[in-house]
């Protein structure tokens, strides 16, 4: 199990670790539900939306959990973990709400955070990855 040979073993750290795997495999879970629409040629149903409500909660909740580990005085061993489990998805996710509420056609906002979600998932599993020790 990955979670034994983490870094650290306090409960916030394996918390914020048991979060951060949720938060991979959700960003994975709806790119491949987007590429799957895009595939068929049909637009996700409302429950699209509700995954990508409840994954930027999750993110958010993650990124709490982190900061939590920053004031009990456990350090990530690389920067790029913080750039890549916080800044860079944040980034990515407000560039996609502003261009989806930019375009002209609404029922292409979905692809818009399809295409999103295929950069957070690569961000944030590069977050775990580095969280993790791993090279």
């Amino acid at each position: 199990m990955v979670l034994v040979s983490l870094p650290c073993v306090t409960f916030a750290c394996e918390v914020h670790a048991v979060i951060g795997f949720a938060v991979v495999a959700g960003w994975f879970a709806m790119f491949a539900w987007g590429l799957g629409a895009f595939v068929l040629k049909r637009e996700p149903n409302p429950w699209f939306w509700r995954l990508l409500a409840v994954l930027q909660v999750l993110l958010t909740l993650q990124v709490i959990a982190g900061i939590t580990l920053l004031a009990l005085g456990k350090r990530a061993d690389s920067l790029l973990h913080y750039l890549y489990g916080a800044a860079f998805p944040a980034i990515v996710l407000i560039v996609a709400h502003v261009l989806a509420r930019g375009l002209d056609r609404e029922e292409d906002t979905w692809k818009v955070f399809a295409v999103a979600s295929f950069f957070v998932f690569g961000l944030t599993l590069r977050a775990l990855t580095t969280g993790l020790g791993l090279p």
